[in-house]
């Protein structure tokens, strides 16, 4: 098993992420000796749906102290009822780890989610840390880094194509999340081709052939199952008038391009910019999770075509971030992020590209993808 990054807390906790990750997998790791309820096998869930209150008794016969873990909890939410009783009565007594592929039913159904008395935190596919910085980047670029494809890299396509055939197909039809699943999947495929880019609501409902709002309820499905994310656009009220509307980015390179229908062919100059994008972002919404230091990804941008790819920022501490997808970092590359460094509104700037050394542009430290990624993992970019 390859080591994840994530560090078991002491305390309860949800822990959400899309399938495939390795959640389960990572939890059996670091609770091998829990009581589990496994979700996804139909007698543990028949058991518990026809018997309320069971999963409370038998937690009680548990030593004080113990773990109980509820895997793929949005299968049965009413389980949650049972948890804060069991943490209102005997504070301390027993710890839950919880976790879901999707939070789109829980809120759907108003499930509980314990005020407060369980942290929170995320899975992700694979990190460069996580495989000992000893990736391939274009691979990663092509094939993404799910567990699965990373361990079978022989089976990587017919994997990735059973994923999004099976797994989002399943997904969406098991929470009947959507009823005109042909419009869903013509919407999805023009998702991952619109991937890492700004978001015109009027021409993605064109294209599906439905209307806005169903067109933003399918992005909607898209992030509260974890599939993908809205990245901001981030206003600090530079000297220029600057983009409002956010970007769509899905979770994994390797489920883009399967969706977008090119995951049997090389990568082409197009893509590439937009892949090392959003495995970037990828790294760092990672890291920040297991680091635990807070702070917001946004991008900036402005009407003119000025852009900086990510900004993170938390209080008083802002870091631009700029993303190069050629071997050559140009003179031009980081205007925009200078051009906020000298107004005071990044007190921080860095660029990535493919080259293979570490160079100054200014107030920019430019470094190496692998190079960038080993100091992300130290705590030297963000945090």
């Amino acid at each position: 098993m390859i080591p994840r990054t994530l560090q078991l807390p002491s305390t309860s906790f949800f822990l959400f992420g899309p399938r495939g990750t390795g959640k389960s997998t990572w939890l059996k790791a670091v609770l091998g000796d829990a009581r589990w309820y496994d979700l996804l096998k139909i007698d543990v869930l028949l058991r518990l749906k026809r018997s309320p209150g069971l999963l409370r008794q038998e937690a009680e016969a548990l030593p004080e102290g113990s773990w109980i873990v509820l895997d793929e909890i949005q299968l049965l939410p009413e389980l949650l009822n049972d948890v804060q009783s069991l943490m209102t009565d005997n504070p301390g007594r027993h710890r839950f780890a919880i976790s879901g592929s999707s939070a789109r039913k829980l809120n759907r159904l108003g499930a509980n989610l314990l005020a407060g008395r369980a942290i929170n935190k995320s899975f992700f596919p694979l990190t460069t840390q996580e495989l000992g910085f000893d990736v391939a980047v274009e691979n990663l670029l092509r094939y993404g880094s799910l567990p699965r494809i990373v361990t079978e890299p022989e089976n990587a396509i017919g994997a990735l194509e059973a994923y999004v055939a099976n797994y989002l197909q399943q997904e969406i039809q098991q929470e009947a999340l959507v009823y005109n699943l042909d419009a869903f999947f013509r919407f999805l495929e023009i998702a991952a081709h619109l991937n890492g880019r700004v978001v015109n609501l009027a021409n993605v409902a064109r294209d599906t052939g439905v209307a806005q709002r169903t067109a933003l309820r399918y992005f909607e499905v898209l992030e509260q199952t974890l599939i993908g994310f809205w990245l901001p656009a981030w206003r600090p009220r530079a000297k220029v008038k600057e983009v409002a509307h956010p970007k769509f980015y899905l979770f994994d390179t390797g489920v883009i391009r399967t969706i977008a229908g090119t995951v049997r062919d090389p990568l082409q100059s197009e893509e590439r910019g937009f892949l090392l994008e959003t495995y970037l972002l990828h790294e760092m919404r990672a890291y920040q999770n297991a680091a635990d230091c807070g702070g917001r990804f946004f991008y900036w941008g402005t009407p003119s075509q000025a852009e900086i790819d990510f900004v993170w920022t938390r209080g008083p501490h802002t870091v631009g971030i700029e993303v190069k997808a050629g071997t050559t970092w140009r003179s031009d590359s980081g205007d925009a992020l200078k051009s906020l460094v000298q107004e005071g509104k990044i007190p921080r700037a860095f660029g990535v590209f493919l080259g293979p050394q570490a160079l100054i542009d200014g107030p920019i430290e430019v470094y190496p993808v692998t190079e960038f990624l080993k100091k992300l993992s130290l705590g030297k970019i963000i945090g």
